[in-house]
């Protein structure tokens, strides 16, 4: 295998690393959280002119044709900066799954928008009986006239409340855990018969609660083969696994060393406590958690540039298993290492633990990503 990175990927990282490092700091992030929106939209202009949010994207709409070691690249310096602005449910969820299943009329009626910044959007997939299983779809979408009518409930739908258009998962035959019979469909964020509740999770991104009650949907709004949706939806939210993965070893990395860097300097007893034994072999163990952690992140993001297959699907259910052990160790240990300050809302170290908690629950618990690792 080939570790090296192209000249493209590395001009990508180091851009955004100078960016984030300069201009995103903590401050920034916790000031970003208290707008309407939960996170600043002149950063996200910003990015979108840096061209960031076009990088997955296929260049005849605007994009840079990059694909899933991009997409790692992207997301692990996210993590590094913590940054609250919507890549994940806007460009990776909705926006792979426009990509995927799209029409070309499709695309350029909305990736356009996605790319420059001047819409937003989400995926709405997950139920309140769904468990993690994507086939678990009880949102229905029955035919009605020349169209569709949608009725259901999605549960914690990031971004959902800012989503100038929505990708919703729906069933349209078959039974209740049945691949076949699952459609994806537009719909406007606004249309009538939409209900939202806003709220912040645990690390203070925004969700929502989004009910549907006979919205009308037209034919053309339809991604793909009506009740052919499965596929790709397994496909995006991998795509989106390795993305929240990515992101959550980037936190790690500014645990570990935050935590080595504050032990040399904490005195305790006339000394360092970074020079006691019993400490030193935490920091190593934190260490080597987070290697491991980014060993498989490379794997797997090969895995899914290779093709999306059964192998893809395996080593980013391996990659999602070892980021919830390495995050929650490293996350614990930081917390712990730095007393009683590791839990105050003043010092970053809680908020990376707190987005590690919460990449663990993206898209599959450890013991989901244990038991789908076998079944492949």
């Amino acid at each position: 295998m080939n570790f090296l990175f192209s000249e493209e990927q590395m001009l990508l990282q180091e851009s955004m690393a100078k960016l984030i490092d300069s201009d995103y700091t903590f401050e920034h992030r916790q000031k970003n959280l208290l707008a309407t929106e939960g996170y600043s939209l002149s950063d996200w202009a910003t990015f979108a002119q840096l061209g960031w949010l076009g990088v997955t994207f296929d260049q005849k709409y605007g994009g840079f044709g990059g694909g899933p070691i991009e997409l790692m690249l992207m997301f692990e310096q996210l993590g590094k900066g913590l940054v609250v602005e919507p890549f994940l449910p806007s460009i990776v969820l909705a926006g792979g799954a426009l990509n995927l299943l799209g029409t070309d009329a499709q695309k350029q009626r909305l990736l356009l928008g996605l790319i420059d910044g001047s819409k937003q959007s989400t995926l709405a997939f997950a139920e309140p009986s769904s468990q993690y299983d994507l086939c678990s779809v009880g949102t229905s979408l029955t035919k009605a006239n020349k169209g569709y009518l949608l009725n259901g409930e999605k549960i914690v739908v990031v971004n959902g409340s800012n989503a100038d258009f929505l990708v919703v998962v729906a069933r349209s035959s078959g039974e209740h855990s049945q691949k076949d019979g699952i459609s994806l469909c537009l719909v406007p964020g606004n249309a009538t018969g939409i209900a939202k509740r806003d709220y912040p999770a645990l690390d203070g991104v925004h969700a929502a609660e989004i009910g549907f009650s006979n919205v009308s949907v037209h034919e053309e709004d339809i991604l793909g083969p009506i009740g052919k949706g499965f596929s790709v939806l397994e496909e995006v939210i991998d795509q989106g696994t390795l993305a929240i993965g990515s992101e959550a070893v980037g936190c790690m990395e500014v645990l570990y060393k935050a935590t080595v860097e504050y032990c040399k300097n904490r005195q305790q007893f006339g000394q360092a406590i970074g020079t006691f034994q019993v400490l030193k072999h935490r920091m190593v163990d934190m260490f080597m958690e987070y290697e491991q952690a980014k060993s498989l992140m490379y794997i797997a993001a090969m895995r899914m540039d290779e093709g999306y297959n059964s192998e893809a699907k395996k080593a980013v259910s391996a990659f999602k298993v070892q980021v919830g052990k390495s995050g929650r160790f490293i996350g614990q240990n930081a917390v712990q290492l730095h007393g009683g300050m590791g839990m105050t809302e003043e010092l970053s170290i809680g908020h990376y633990f707190k987005r590690l908690i919460m990449a663990d629950t993206f898209f599959g618990n450890t013991d989901f990503h244990i038991n789908r690792f076998g079944k492949l």
